[in-house]
């Protein structure tokens, strides 16, 4: 999931935090359920589909009054909270999906401290389907720090993110099960970098690089800890809004150097995305496509695709959502991009609260 619902949902909370200055703390809520129809799915042939995914999401977000801090949290509940029991830091259906405390220096940047989104490239605009073929590039928040700011027509950020999620979790919600598992390693160590111009009032173009550690878990026989493998990546990406009408673009290389300890593989592919939409109204229409190219030696896998159309419509205390999603391959726990086919109907209601 990604999530043009997240940042509605940020959105809504900025309201009412902008509604009164200082104002401390708000707290507010929602809830999400979803249909989901896998066209190869035997079970869901027969029962016509599933309603499943439920969640309760509580936010909780404010500045403090008088002073350059502030601070934002997401608590997610249930089935449908987007993360692996087997792999994230809480053992349950349960987590958090964001939680930092920032500070805005007078005339200068504003630093955040905990769990937030990695400032890499652009994120599919979805809310079902997610991240696609960006797997591990896309929707990701991960624990460290990072400060923000913009410059005339520059924004930077620049972050340093210890481990990719509470603990030794691998599951960081949403765009999880990318980057290895309990089992095997973890992402550690990241620095991250991120540069966006404005051409003009409609369009801009950035760059994004990061670089970092991979460390194989104790459970592969590394008690010490160390740090034998390391991943990189960069991308160039382009984003244009003309009124309604909207459309980002990315190309991405990534390459990873899997730990000692789990394998000695070098996995490498080139990630491409384009996604582009009108907003009018209480609608929206949409479309995401992202490929991935592998380059692994050993990895006879052709290019693979995955392509989600849909719409969504604002009735009033959220949205509801149609989306369907095909694609011929996707991307595994090492980054590894594979071969097979997938179809799936989608259709989401949520409300905030």
């Amino acid at each position: 999931m990604t999530k043009s619902v997240a940042l509605k949902a940020s959105a809504l909370a900025a309201a009412l935090l902008s509604s009164t200055a200082h104002s401390s703390p708000n707290i507010s809520g929602g809830v999400w359920f979803n249909y989901q129809y896998q066209q190869n799915n035997e079970a869901h042939q027969n029962s016509w589909g599933v309603i499943d995914s439920e969640a309760l999401v509580l936010y909780a977000d404010g500045n403090v009054a008088e002073t350059p801090w502030s601070y934002s949290a997401e608590a997610r509940f249930g089935p449908g909270s987007f993360t692996d029991p087997d792999n994230n830091s809480t053992g349950g259906q349960f987590g958090l999906h964001k939680a930092w405390v920032g500070y805005q220096f007078e005339d200068g940047p504003q630093i955040l401290i905990g769990k937030s989104q990695v400032p890499f490239g652009i994120k599919t605009y979805n809310f079902w389907p997610g991240d696609m073929l960006l797997a591990g590039y896309g929707d990701q928040m991960d624990v460290g720090v990072k400060a923000s700011q913009t410059i005339g027509q520059f924004h930077y950020d620049a972050a340093f993110y210890l481990a990719d999620d509470w603990s030794t979790s691998t599951d960081t919600m949403d765009d999880n099960g990318h980057w290895g598992s309990t089992s095997t390693y973890r992402k550690v160590q990241t620095f991250v970098g991120n540069l966006n111009y404005s051409l003009n009032d409609m369009a801009s173009i950035g760059l994004s690089a990061q670089s970092g550690g991979l460390q194989a878990l104790a459970s592969v026989a590394n008690p010490e800890g160390k740090v034998s493998g390391d991943h990189n990546a960069a991308t160039l990406y382009y984003t244009i809004n003309v009124g309604g009408l909207w459309a980002k673009a990315a190309y991405i290389t990534t390459e990873r150097n899997l730990p000692d300890e789990v394998s000695n593989v070098t996995v490498e592919n080139d990630r491409y995305a384009v996604s582009a939409g009108l907003n009018t109204g209480k609608w929206s229409f949409y479309t995401d496509l992202t490929y991935a190219q592998p380059d692994t030696d050993g990895n006879d896998a052709d290019t693979i695709r995955a392509f989600a159309p849909g719409l969504s419509y604002d009735y009033g205390p959220g949205w509801m959502y149609l989306e369907y999603l095909t694609q011929d391959g996707y991307v595994d726990g090492n980054g590894q991009a594979l071969e097979g086919d997938f179809d799936a109907l989608y259709a989401t209601i949520d409300f905030y609260f």
